[in-house]
């Protein structure tokens, strides 16, 4: 692919008009192969590297980067053999994206879905310990003692689990709410964390995945991620 000037390749990733890109050239924020870049700079787009504030752009368009609210019921697939509704359903058409990790079949709530490979891997390596915040409905009013078990850990069959943080969040009638922020996702240890004392979940939302919060999205909802969010992403995992 040819060279272009770096304002150009700017505007096109979405960082504004042209006239914005070159305002963050003149503002020295902006590298290309590690070097400031100065007005004028061309750059290959598939071989060259830009950041803006040390933040690597992405410069394939055909990369993309999806927040949906996954509802209950639903499949974390693109194909189910047992004919589940699964994520196809709910996908725009365009570039084929993929889903970061996994929610269980009756949990609902945020699902980031991208082609970015590298990112991907990163978001779901627990060597990163990106966060995710769930916001849980459970029998009963969570008191102390449990929260406090809850941030000690507790021995499941698979090994010890913990949550980062853990608060009650809220109670109505015999049932209250419990909002937990994990380091790691195995299969259903929400769940299985709650259920281990004494508080078993009645309905589990994810509400943030790292710096990328559900906000108003409604089940089967879904939005671009901005380009501020992506850097955040990002800036996250170390890329």
């Amino acid at each position: 692919m040819a060279e272009e000037r770096v304002q150009r390749l700017l505007a096109r990733a979405g960082f504004g008009s042209r006239r914005a890109c070159e305002d963050l050239i003149r503002e020295h924020r902006v590298t290309v192969n590690g070097t400031v870049a100065t007005l004028g700079d061309r750059a290959d787009p598939e071989h060259d590297a830009l950041a803006v504030d040390g933040s690597r752009v992405v410069l394939d368009p055909e990369v993309r980067y999806l927040a949906l609210h996954k509802p209950a019921g639903v499949v974390t697939t693109m194909d189910d053999p047992q004919g589940r509704p699964d994520l196809t359903t709910l996908l725009p058409a365009g570039p084929r994206v993929f889903p970061v990790g996994r929610l269980d079949l009756d949990t609902e709530g945020l699902l980031l879905l991208t082609n970015d490979g590298e990112l991907a891997n990163r978001l779901m390596h627990p060597r990163y310990g990106v966060e995710k915040e769930y916001l849980a409905e459970v029998d009963g009013a969570p008191g102390a003692k449990q929260l406090a078990r809850l941030r000690s850990g507790v021995d499941l069959e698979d090994g010890p689990a913990r949550a980062l943080q853990a608060r009650a969040a809220g109670r109505a009638g015999e049932r209250g709410a419990v909002r937990l922020v994990m380091g790691e996702g195995r299969k259903r240890e929400v769940r299985r964390l709650l259920a281990a004392v004494g508080l078993p979940v009645r309905r589990l939302v994810r509400v943030r995945v790292g710096p990328i919060r559900l906000g108003r999205l409604g089940p089967g909802e879904l939005r671009e991620l901005s380009h501020a969010e992506v850097r955040a992403l990002y800036r996250g995992v170390g890329l």
